[in-house]
């Protein structure tokens, strides 16, 4: 699958830099006639670039032609629209990055506190989620945010789809996100999700106890063999913050392990929300 706009912006970017090495980059630039901000902004992934400045800039640093192609290949990706861009302007810098490596990603693993993972939000849940957001204003705001969380879920049906692997707090089953019918249709989403290939949706009851992951709730996605390193990201009020220090990866996946060996089994956890579902149901009708 090839790389989604972001990221490939970012991996030329750095690519180039690597390249540059020890020259001055107010050197380079004067000997191409640019201005030392376009290459700050090449390199940094603020601007693409096009092929013949990319192509001068290579013949600059000395790289063979026949060694270009891949190089090209990431900045034609990069110059082009993500799909994702008429949504930028409602959301903080960080989760750009975020939408384009979890689109990337192969195998999406999760712990999640405190709501339903949005990639198995309904829309009516997601709204109630999204309303009381910290630094959520405009009613426009919070219709791009929905819309881009909606458009997200994409990614689950693509070819060939990414593994998911969500471990949910039972507290996530009785909390009630915009009311109990809401809930309740949430979950009924959430019972259709585990059946799906591919996806291993566990609970971990209250009765598991203290465990790795009551610090935060966190994320591990990883990519296709040759491509890039695993990522960790958590959000925060002020937006997402990833890890990449293979250490830091280590000790979340470390914790992964840990909460879905304490978890129940799919069979066992597709019964608790069923049952969840059903008392919701019972108490709507009585």
């Amino acid at each position: 699958m090839a790389r989604v706009t972001s990221t490939a912006r970012h991996e030329l970017g750095n690519e180039l830099r690597r390249l540059r090495g020890e020259r001055r980059a107010a050197d380079v630039a004067t000997s191409l006639s640019w201005s030392e901000s376009k290459l700050s902004r090449i390199e940094t992934a603020h601007t693409g670039i096009t092929e013949p400045d990319l192509d001068r800039l290579l013949t600059a640093y000395g790289v063979r032609v026949e060694d270009r192609d891949r190089l090209r290949d990431l900045a034609r990706r990069g110059r082009t629209r993500a799909w994702w861009t008429p949504y930028r302007s409602s959301v903080p810098d960080p989760y750009d990055e975020y939408v384009a490596l979890e689109a990337e990603a192969v195998l999406i693993s999760e712990w999640e506190t405190a709501v339903v993972p949005g990639l198995l939000q309904t829309d009516e849940y997601a709204r109630a989620v999204i309303e009381v957001g910290a630094d959520v204003g405009a009613a426009e705001t919070i219709q791009r945010r929905l819309a881009l969380r909606m458009a997200r879920q994409a990614v689950l049906t693509r070819e060939p789809p990414p593994e998911l692997r969500i471990v949910l707090d039972e507290a996530v089953l009785h909390r009630e996100v915009g009311g109990p019918e809401v809930l309740r249709r949430q979950l009924a989403r959430l019972l259709e999700a585990s059946e799906r290939p591919g996806v291993e949706l566990l609970v971990l009851p209250f009765s598991a106890g203290a465990h790795a992951g009551m610090a935060e709730p966190f994320m591990v996605l990883e990519f296709g063999v040759g491509t890039r390193a695993p990522i960790v990201h958590s959000e925060g009020l002020t937006g997402g913050l990833f890890r990449v220090k293979p250490t830091d990866v280590d000790v979340y996946r470390d914790a992964l392990s840990d909460l879905r060996e304490r978890a129940l089994s799919a069979d066992q956890s597709r019964t608790a929300i069923a049952q969840r579902e059903e008392a919701l149901r019972f108490l709507a009708a009585s």
